[in-house]
């Protein structure tokens, strides 16, 4: 695990930068008045930068709680502007055991289910489905191999395929309604210019057509009336 952060996934303030316009853009699908919880939060930058209360990150990476105890900072300035607490859970995100049912209004990942394999995400999806409540979101960001195949397997961690298609799928036979997919939502990793210049992010992310997207975003939804077996 330690090996991965310093190679792969490795500390970048300019990470946090962009993560604050992402977050920014998702704000309209997180109820900011109730419970967040981010699976594999990484380095907690998503978490520091949305708006939920509470809200919950859960990594193995044994740094989590000195990063979300950072604070955040609303795009363009120096000024904290969000300072709900975070629990940090030092733990794998694949075991939601010790959360309550119905406890969160939004479930958060961004760049995990492909690490993987489809054994752990059958059982990972109805742990989500009991956790959000009722009209409770799950929002995934994820690489989207459709749009870059020879640079999917990259990250020598990846397990799984996904595409827009097969991970809409995948939601829509556990029960879940798709309420936003963007097959074209951002460049395959953090990586690329737009980490050293986040200031062009908002931009980004009003264009038509994305150049160099190889991340999707898919946006489902817990009815508020459905079997209480998703997935058989």
């Amino acid at each position: 695990m330690d090996s991965y952060f310093q190679t792969r996934f490795t500390p970048d303030p300019a990470r946090a930068g962009v993560w604050r316009h992402i977050a920014s853009y998702l704000q309209r699908w997180v109820d900011p008045d109730s419970g967040l919880l981010d699976l594999a939060a990484g380095y907690g930058d998503f978490t520091r930068s949305v708006s939920a209360r509470p809200k919950v990150a859960i990594d193995r990476n044994p740094s989590l709680t000195e990063f979300v105890a950072l604070g955040s900072t609303s795009p363009g300035t120096d000024t904290d502007t969000n300072t709900d607490r975070i629990e940090a859970v030092i733990a794998d995100a694949t075991d939601l055991s010790r959360f309550d049912d119905g406890g969160f209004a939004t479930v958060f990942a961004s760049n995990f289910i492909e690490h993987l394999e489809h054994h752990e995400i059958d059982a990972l999806v109805p742990q989500i489905w009991r956790v959000l409540r009722p009209g409770g979101r799950l929002i995934l960001i994820q690489p989207n191999f459709r749009l870059a195949p020879r640079r999917y397997f990259d990250d020598y961690t990846h397990r799984t395929i996904w595409t827009d298609q097969s991970l809409t799928d995948l939601l829509a036979a556990a029960g879940f309604e798709i309420e936003h997919c963007e097959p074209r939502f951002l460049p395959l990793t953090m990586k690329s210019r737009l980490s050293f210049g986040h200031r062009l992010v908002p931009l980004y992310l009003r264009l038509p057509f994305r150049p160099l997207a190889g991340q999707m975003l898919v946006v489902a939804r817990r009815p508020t009336t459905q079997r209480s077996d998703p997935g058989r």
